[in-house]
């Protein structure tokens, strides 16, 4: 009992230290935004690269809990089922993405938010949906994303976040490109 308070004034205090604890691995430059992220009953299974974001809500299911239905029948009492979840190195996980069990997302990869991985993800791509599909290359992203980019101050920007983005966002020529 002291032992999963500890842990759970642990996941509030320092949350890598909580993860650590818990078993998650991961490398040192990885970025947790928020605190609800779901790395399910078995957190030892997964694994996290170098350099690699995971937004908030993001739910790892390292197993197939859908066995519970028949584990009861002679024939299937032994009957298991668990996969690791290895993600490599520069990724973003979008907000209320699910990755499921015997998943290996490659290097360089952006997953859309409310996106379900169910396939392993090749590197330098772009993926989403419901399955989750490459919607594009990683270089197509970034191009598209350099074009699309609104003129501001980015020194503003870097010292009054805030201020410079409200003034992006109420740029007409900004709003026009939006349509």
């Amino acid at each position: 009992m002291i032992k999963k308070i500890y842990i759970e004034s642990l996941k509030k205090i320092n949350y890598k230290k909580y993860l650590k604890k818990i078993g998650v691995n991961f490398k040192q430059d990885t970025r947790f935004i928020g605190k609800n992220i779901n790395f399910g009953s078995e957190p030892y299974l997964v694994t996290i690269g170098n350099h690699v974001t995971i937004s908030n809500d993001v739910e790892f299911i390292t197993h197939d809990g859908g066995t519970y239905v028949f584990r009861e029948e002679k024939k299937y009492k032994s009957v298991i089922k668990f996969g690791k979840i290895e993600i490599g190195n520069n990724c973003f996980i979008g907000a209320r993405t699910i990755i499921m069990p015997n998943i290996k997302i490659g290097n360089n990869v952006v997953i859309a938010s409310g996106s379900v991985i169910t396939k392993s993800i090749p590197s330098d791509v772009v993926v989403g949906g419901n399955p989750a599909k490459i919607i594009c290359t990683l270089d197509e992203y970034k191009e598209k994303s350099l074009k699309e980019c609104p003129k501001y101050n980015l020194d503003n920007f870097l010292t009054n976040k805030k201020e410079e983005v409200i003034k992006i966002c109420n740029n007409q020529e900004f709003k026009k490109e939006l349509k």
